[in-house]
């Protein structure tokens, strides 16, 4: 038990912290699978749109590679709850934990650019194309110092070995 404790910082068996890990990467994925669903509706409905056939072809091109992006968040954040009910009793829920961590990883940045390029189409079609770079650069640079940036710098500053 002591290599254990002074490994994870925690009394718990490789199993039980298999198991905390699940459950906390599990409420992680919820509020990404919200957003990421959301936007990915949102986006679906904007081609039966009216306005969508003027649009210039540089939009509509942006609007396929969002969409697209788009599908393959969704797919990345809800793949940790396939992995796990296909995987669940089969005694891999480390194997599970670090497979689900990735593929939340992965969807987290797909996500950042489905944002980024969801916020482009919308400020090319609202606004004078000039500013859009100028409004969405920083946006994206926001997106990755809080998604990115700060936990890095926390887990290398904080952590001990």
């Amino acid at each position: 038990m002591a290599e254990t404790m002074s490994r994870t910082g925690r009394d718990e068996s490789q199993e039980e912290r298999a198991d905390r890990m699940w459950v906390e990467l599990i409420q992680e994925v919820r509020v990404a699978q919200t957003g990421v669903q959301i936007l990915f509706g949102f986006l679906l409905t904007v081609v039966f749109q009216q306005k969508y056939a003027s649009l210039e072809q540089t939009d509509r091109t942006i609007y396929i590679v969002t969409v697209v992006l788009g599908a393959a968040a969704t797919g990345a954040l809800i793949g940790p709850v396939s992995l796990h009910r296909l995987v669940s009793g089969r005694k891999v829920k480390p194997q599970a934990v670090q497979w689900a961590s990735r593929m939340t990883f992965v969807g987290l940045l797909l996500l950042l650019a489905t944002m980024a390029s969801s916020l482009l189409l919308i400020l090319r079609v609202a606004t004078d194309n000039g500013i859009v770079p100028w409004i969405v650069a920083p946006v994206v640079a926001w997106y990755a110092l809080c998604w990115y940036v700060i936990p890095l710098w926390t887990r290398r500053r904080h952590t001990t070995r």
